[in-house]
């Protein structure tokens, strides 16, 4: 498997280089571009996935459908596509940008920060997942309004960048507007 590179961000939300995935998180993570996706399936339940514990920042954590990052020179769409594919096993064939603008910093339990501009999509699927364990311990669907009533109140349970990005208003009006299928 070749090398994936994350694309880093200079303060103006630019491209200024990359660097290995496998060494940008750290204590001093630097600025660098990451998305997200919120996938509904047919009866318009989201998918929420538990990251596994393997993974290096938030393990065993509640969060959004699928999290990533583009590659130099891969379209954010494409990227999307590929990790929701690769973590869940689903295919998107459509993707929307809800939220163009999300960025965050946070730092978990171990020291380990997460600091991302953090694109954030819709994407829909008929497919069944089959979750690849290395990245995700389990799943369920459920509708969009148990998500939100459950992450007010237990937030501690659901990654920070699923909490913030659901408290934000363009996002909840997407989320609430969904009339997909």
């Amino acid at each position: 498997m070749r090398e994936e590179r994350v694309v880093l961000l200079d303060d103006n939300l630019e491209a200024c280089g990359t660097m290995d995935k496998a060494l940008v998180h750290t204590a001093d993570t630097p600025l660098h571009l990451a998305f997200s996706c919120y996938i509904f399936n047919a009866k318009n339940e989201l998918l929420v996935t538990r990251r596994a514990l393997s993974k290096k920042a938030w393990p065993g954590i509640w969060t959004n459908s699928v999290c990533g990052h583009p590659m130099p020179d891969e379209s954010i769409d494409d990227a999307v596509k590929r990790r929701c594919l690769y973590e869940m096993g689903l295919v998107i064939n459509t993707v929307d940008l809800i939220d163009r603008q999300f960025s965050y910093r946070a730092t978990d339990a171990s020291g380990i920060v997460e600091n991302e501009h953090c694109p954030v999509f819709l994407g829909y699927t008929t497919d069944m997942p089959k979750a690849n364990a290395q990245e995700v311990m389990d799943y369920f669907w459920a509708p969009i309004d148990k998500i939100i009533a459950g992450v007010a109140a237990v937030p501690e349970v659901f990654s920070p960048w699923m909490v913030a990005q659901l408290a934000r208003p363009v996002i909840r009006s997407a989320i609430a507007n969904l009339a997909r299928f």
